[in-house]
């Protein structure tokens, strides 16, 4: 599919540049990341997209990642009045008490531990599924965590990238 046969994508594609950021920055907090994706335009296809989204992911400076991170709550406390946050959280919406509190506990935790939110693409995953993998990965070393965390955000921004392009306002998004 060529970007004129998506109609988000060939809309994205001839946004100003100002917009364009704007929206970019909704997918992912990352300044050097939008740049980089926004630099890139046009593009032909969604697969066009999501590989220079990959590269500018791969790109990112530990600085870079920091920034990024910082545009994701914590898991369980979706930040208030947004609809991305809270679909990509739904699996913690039926929580049990119990489960809420574990997870708040975690994320202090791994907070503690490596001075950010933890940080999962947790579109389709259970509150469950989200704990066990915090208890799996608090283990790890920063460096390793780190590149599961660039791994986890280049999920998220395919995602929200697709979400992006098929929410265009000539399908009454």
């Amino acid at each position: 599919m060529t970007s004129s046969s998506i109609p988000g994508l060939a809309r994205f594609n001839t946004l100003a540049a100002g917009e364009a950021t704007a929206v970019l920055h909704e997918v992912c907090a990352s300044a050097a990341w939008g740049s980089f994706v926004l630099a890139h335009r046009p593009y032909a296809d969604m697969e066009a997209l999501f590989s220079a989204s990959d590269t500018a992911m791969a790109g990112l400076s530990a600085e870079d990642l920091a920034e990024a991170m910082a545009g994701h709550p914590p898991i369980g406390r979706p930040k208030p009045g947004d609809p991305a946050s809270a679909r990509e959280q739904r699996g913690m919406a039926g929580a049990s008490e119990e489960l809420r509190t574990e997870m708040l506990e975690l994320n202090l935790a791994y907070q503690e531990r490596f001075g950010h939110v933890f940080l999962i693409c947790a579109t389709g995953a259970t509150g469950e599924q989200m704990r066990d993998a915090v208890k799996s990965r608090i283990g790890n070393s920063p460096e390793q965590e780190r590149e599961i965390v660039r791994t986890e955000l280049g999920k998220i921004n395919r995602i929200r990238l697709t979400r992006l392009v098929q929410d265009s306002p000539e399908q009454g998004a």
